[in-house]
C-alpha cells in the first residue's frame, strides 16, 4: 500500500514579543517643593483641600496605556450598544451546515471581530474535522469495492468553497477594524496633545483659584477618558504630561501640609513597587515576569512625587531591579534566537534530504514505498523542530513542502503508468506458471533444479501485477514449486539412509586397515593395500557431514602402512599421491581441485627443468676454477635431486590424466 502522502501538513509562524525594554536611563521629573509662606497656604487652603482629595497630586493613571508591547487592546468604544446578542453555541455538536449558518450569523451581527475569533476558529476546526471523517468514508468505501487505493479522489465539497468565503469575509472585516483602531489611537493622541496644551495654558490664566482647579480636574478627566494612543508615542507623550502637570503644582502653589502628606504617600507606593520588583527576580518564567514589570512601570509612572531627599534613592533601586529582568529577558531572547538559528539549520538539512528524493525517479513500487517511509519519517521530525526565524520560518517551510508535494506528484504519475507494466507482469508471471507446472513431476534433480531456481529468479526479476491478481498467481506459482522440491526431498530423504550405510562400510575399512599386520613380502602387502584402496572407492558417497573426517582418517592410516613398506621413497611417494588423488576425486568438487593440482605441477616441472638447464651449464664453468673436484660433486647431487623430482611430477601428472580420461 502507497504510504499516505503529507496533507495540509503546515504550522503556525511562532509569535515572537518584540518587546522594547522600559528606558531607566532617564530619571522621574524632579517634584518641586511647595511655597513655605503662610498667605499663599491660606489662599489655596480650600480649594487645594479638595483638590488633594480627588487627585492626591499623582500623575493621573491612563490604565488603557503602557511601554509594554503587550498592552491590551481597548475594543468597547467599537461596539455597537444596539447590537443583540448572539445565543451561545456548543460548536462541536453542530454539522457542517448548521456550521456555515451559525458562522455566518456571528459575522454579520458582531462589530467587533476579536470578541468571535475564538467561534470561528472551533468553527473552522469542527467542519474539517467533520470533513476528513467524510473523505475517510467515501475512501474506504471505494476499497471495499475493489478499487486501488492510489486511484481514489474525493468528492468536491461544496460548503468547504463557501466556508472559504467566510473565513476571507471575516478576515476582511478583522482587517478593517485593526485599520479603525489605529486611527483612533492617532485621533486619541492628537487629544491628549490638546489636553496638555490645556494644561499650559492653566498656568498662564488670571482666573480665580477656584476656577483653575475645576478645569485642572476637567482637563485630567478628559486625559483619563481618552482611549488607546500609538505605541511608539506613549514615552514622549507622558514626559510632557508630566512636565506640565508639575508646572501646574507649582504655579498654584499647594499647601506644604498636605504636598508633604502626599509625597509620604507616594514614598510608600514606590516603595512598595521596588519590593514587587525585586521579588519579579525569583520568577522561573520570565515573560511572566517582563510582563509584571511593564505594568509595575505603568504603577510607578503614574504614582506622583517623592520627597527630594528620597527621590535619586528610590529611583536607583527600582531601576536596580528593573535591570535584573530586564537583562534575564535579554539573555531569554538571545536563547531563542540561538535555537531558532539551530531549527532553521535541522529544518534545511530535511529541506536537502527532501529534495534529493524529490528529485529522484525510481523503477519499482517497493522503492517508490521505501522512500515514501523516508520522507514520511522526515516529516515527523520536521514536526519535532521547533520554529526557525520568523523571516525564514514561511520561506524554509514553503521550501519543505514544495519538495515533499513535488515527490507524491512523482509518485501518482509513476503509479498511473505502471498499470500497463502490470498487466505485462501478468502475463510474463502466467508463463512461468506453465513452465512450472510442467517441470513439477520431473525426477532428473539436478537439472530440473537449476530449471526451479531459474525461473524463480526470472520470477523475482519481474515486477509487481494488478493487485487483484496477486495472491492467486503467486498461489499458483508457489504450488508448483513446492510440488517439485517436496518430491525430491522425499528421493534423498531415501538417499540419505543409503549414504548413512556407506559411512559404516568404510568405517570398517578403516578398523580392518588398523589391524593389518605387513607380512614382510613387499609385493603382497602392497598388493594388499591397493585392495583397501579399491574397495574404499568402490563405496558410494557418505553423509556430507561426516565427509572431509572419514576421508582423511583413511588416507592417514593407508599412508601410515605405505611408509612403513620397504620400497624407496620416489614409489613411496607415488603411491601416497595416488591414494591422495583417488580421495580428492570422490570430493564433490573433485575436478577442479585435481585440474588445480595438475596446472600447479605443470609450472612447478617448467621450473625444474629450467633448473636443470642453468646446473648443466654451471659444471662447464667450475670445470676451469679451483676445487673444481668438490663444486661438481655438488652439482652433480643437485642434477640428480631435481631429475627424480621432474619424474615424480611427470608420473603425477600422467596419473591426473589418465583420471580424467577414465
Amino acid at each position: 500500500m502507497e504510504p499516505k502522502e503529507l496533507k495540509n501538513f503546515s504550522e503556525k509562524d511562532e509569535l515572537e514579543g518584540k518587546v522594547e525594554n522600559t528606558d531607566l536611563t532617564k530619571e522621574e521629573p524632579a517634584v518641586p517643593q511647595a511655597n513655605k509662606t503662610a498667605k499663599e497656604t491660606s489662599d489655596v487652603s480650600n480649594e487645594s483641600a479638595t483638590f488633594q482629595k480627588e487627585s492626591a497630586v499623582s500623575d493621573e493613571t491612563n490604565q488603557n496605556e503602557s511601554e509594554s508591547p503587550q498592552q491590551s487592546i481597548r475594543t468597547d468604544n467599537l461596539k455597537n450598544p444596539e447590537q443583540p446578542s448572539i445565543e451561545k453555541t456548543v460548536i462541536p455538536n453542530l454539522s457542517k451546515v448548521e456550521l456555515i449558518n451559525y458562522l455566518k450569523k456571528i459575522i454579520s451581527t458582531v462589530d467587533n471581530p476579536e470578541l468571535i475569533r475564538e467561534d470561528v476558529e472551533n468553527i473552522k476546526k469542527s467542519f474539517y474535522r467533520i470533513h476528513k471523517a467524510e473523505i475517510q468514508d467515501q475512501k474506504n468505501v471505494f476499497i471495499d469495492a475493489g478499487n486501488p487505493e492510489e486511484d481514489f479522489q474525493p468528492e468536491k465539497d461544496l460548503y468547504e468553497a463557501e466556508l472559504k468565503n467566510l473565513l476571507h469575509k471575516y478576515k476582511e472585516i478583522k482587517a478593517e477594524h485593526n485599520q479603525t483602531l489605529e486611527r483612533e489611537k492617532e485621533y486619541n493622541y492628537q487629544e491628549k496633545l490638546k489636553v496638555i496644551e490645556g494644561i499650559k495654558d492653566l498656568v498662564n490664566r488670571k482666573e480665580s483659584l477656584n476656577e483653575t482647579f475645576h478645569e485642572f480636574r476637567n482637563l485630567q478627566q478628559r486625559w483619563r477618558e481618552i482611549g488607546m494612543i500609538p505605541q511608539a508615542k506613549i514615552k514622549d507623550l507622558w514626559e510632557t504630561y508630566h512636565l506640565y502637570v508639575e508646572q501646574f503644582y507649582n504655579y498654584v502653589k499647594i499647601n506644604k501640609e498636605l504636598r508633604d502628606l502626599d509625597l509620604k504617600k507616594n514614598l510608600d507606593l514606590k516603595l512598595t513597587l521596588c519590593e514587587k520588583a525585586e521579588e519579579l527576580a525569583a520568577e522561573q518564567n520570565i515573560i511572566k515576569a517582563f510582563n509584571a514589570l511593564q505594568k509595575l512601570h505603568d504603577q510607578w509612572r503614574e504614582v506622583g512625587p517623592v520627597p527630594q531627599e528620597k527621590k535619586e534613592e528610590l529611583w536607583e533601586r527600582f531601576k536596580a531591579a528593573t535591570g535584573i529582568i530586564n537583562k534575564k529577558h535579554q539573555e531569554y531572547y538571545e536563547d531563542r534566537k540561538l535555537e531558532h538559528k539551530k531549527n532553521l539549520e535541522a529544518k534545511t538539512l530535511l529541506c536537502e534530504k527532501a529534495e534529493e528524493l524529490a528529485g529522484k525517479i525510481f523503477d519499482s513500487p517497493a522503492e517508490w514505498n521505501e522512500k515514501s517511509g523516508e520522507l514520511i519519517e522526515f516529516q515527523k521530525m520536521w514536526r519535532t523542530i521547533g520554529f526557525a526565524p520568523k523571516k525564514d520560518n514561511n520561506r524554509i517551510y514553503e521550501r519543505f513542502r514544495t519538495a515533499c508535494d513535488r515527490f507524491f506528484d512523482n509518485k501518482r504519475e509513476f503509479y498511473s503508468k505502471a498499470k500497463e507494466v502490470q498487466k505485462n507482469n501478468l502475463q510474463l508471471k502466467t508463463d512461468l506458471c506453465i513452465q512450472a507446472e510442467a517441470m513439477k513431476d520431473s525426477t532428473d534433480w539436478k537439472k530440473t533444479t537449476q530449471e526451479f531456481i531459474k525461473i524463480q529468479k526470472d520470477w523475482k526479476k519481474i515486477g509487481p501485477v494488478p493487485r487483484k491478481y496477486s495472491d492467486a498467481i503467486w498461489k499458483r506459482f508457489r504450488a508448483a514449486c513446492d510440488h517439485f522440491f517436496d518430491l525430491k526431498s522425499q528421493f534423498f530423504n531415501h538417499i540419505n539412509e543409503e549414504q548413512f550405510e556407506n559411512l559404516q562400510k568404510k568405517q570398517t575399512i578403516i578398523e580392518q586397515i588398523n589391524n593389518y599386520q605387513l607380512s614382510g613380502n613387499t609385493e603382497a602387502d602392497l598388493n594388499a593395500l591397493k585392495d583397501f584402496q579399491h574397495q574404499w572407492t568402490e563405496i558410494g558417497h557418505v553423509p556430507f557431514k561426516d565427509k572431509d573426517q572419514i576421508q582423511n582418517d583413511f588416507r592417514n592410516k593407508i599412508n601410515q602402512l605405505f611408509d612403513k613398506l620397504h620400497i624407496d621413497n620416489k614409489n613411496r611417494e607415488i603411491l601416497k599421491y595416488k591414494n591422495k588423488l583417488e580421495n580428492i576425486h570422490d570430493t564433490e568438487s573433485g575436478d577442479r581441485k585435481i585440474m588445480h593440482e595438475r596446472d600447479k605441477f605443470v609450472q612447478k616441472l617448467k621450473k625444474l627443468e629450467n633448473d636443470l638447464i642453468l646446473l648443466d651449464n654451471n659444471i662447464g664453468f667450475f670445470a676451469n676454477s679451483k676445487n673444481a673436484e668438490g663444486l661438481i660433486r655438488d652439482v652433480n647431487n643437485k642434477i640428480d635431486r631435481t631429475k627424480r623430482q621432474i619424474e615424480v611430477l611427470k608420473q603425477k601428472i600422467r596419473m591426473i590424466d589418465q583420471i580424467e580420461e577414465e
